[in-house]
């Protein structure tokens, strides 16, 4: 079954806010992103997320991105790893995973063997436990290369490819249809796992948002969602149509042409609004 996503659809997804809530209330997000060289997926990630309304998040990166990300990200906490340059952590502390509510691994990760192993080491770790779940980037690249792996996952992980990443994936012989599947591109769709599956067009967005980072962006939003509980498949199309809407807000104003990511999460205020009041 398809269904193109109205705002009335969204309106019905979102939540008010508790006029008591607190940091708590919002849930504690894990992201992993960002080698040496690429803090920059870091930080959009980490604003997408924050801006998507969770209430603490918590960053893991090489230690030699301490500094940038620290000063752009200064909500954030940082997680430094042992390595300066790549992930290598394998998240062996008792802390882990029980303090955080969501986890997100991808943007800017790499593909280096010591990363892999820690991949797989977080996928073993959280394998058959309730913790949800989004990958992108480097983390599907990766899956694509050790498609044994992808039965470990969580149910419900929200993975979000683009094509290319989509391809290596079905090309590696993994079935995504036990995951939430986020194909992103013109007019992305959200494919929920099921019998029949459920498929959600998102009818928002427009070529300016074709840019670098624009995905980590994605990532961290739906990272956001779901570290306040929302459900994976509610995150996703959340996440989805409001990242399209503020590409939107955010075209129509500066254009087309020179849309840049941070543009997504600068005018993601404007989408909540415009989902919340159905107007510009």
């Amino acid at each position: 079954m398809q269904e193109t996503v109205s705002v009335k659809f969204l309106q019905g997804i979102l939540r008010p806010r508790p006029a008591a809530g607190h940091k708590g209330t919002f849930g504690h997000a894990l992201l992993v992103a960002g080698s040496y060289g690429m803090a920059g997926a870091g930080i959009l990630a980490g604003r997408g997320c924050m801006r998507s309304g969770a209430g603490k998040l918590t960053v893991h990166i090489p230690h030699l991105n301490n500094d940038i990300i620290q000063q752009a990200l200064p909500e954030a906490v940082l997680h430094h790893d042992a390595d300066g340059r790549c992930w290598t952590s394998k998240f062996e502390d008792t802390s882990f995973p029980a303090i955080y509510n969501a986890v997100g691994i991808g943007p800017g990760i790499g593909i280096a063997p010591e990363t892999t192993e820690a991949l797989y080491s977080i996928i073993n770790k959280l394998s058959g436990q309730s913790v949800p779940m989004v990958l992108d980037a480097d983390a599907l690249n990766i899956l694509s290369r050790n498609p044994e792996w992808f039965a470990m996952l969580p149910p419900h992980t929200v993975i979000t490819p683009h094509p290319l990443e989509y391809r290596r994936l079905a090309d590696g012989g993994i079935d995504t249809g036990n995951v939430i599947l986020v194909l992103k591109g013109h007019r992305t769709t959200i494919t929920i796992p099921g019998n029949p599956p459920q498929q959600y067009v998102c009818p928002f967005g427009n070529c300016g948002m074709g840019t670098a980072g624009s995905g980590d962006v994605l990532t961290g939003m739906i990272l956001g969602l779901l570290a306040q509980g929302y459900t994976p498949a509610h995150a996703a199309v959340l996440g989805v149509c409001l990242h399209a809407i503020s590409g939107d807000i955010a075209a129509s104003e500066l254009g087309e042409h020179s849309l840049i990511a941070s543009d997504l999460v600068d005018y993601l205020p404007h989408a909540f609004k415009y989902i919340t009041k159905d107007t510009l």
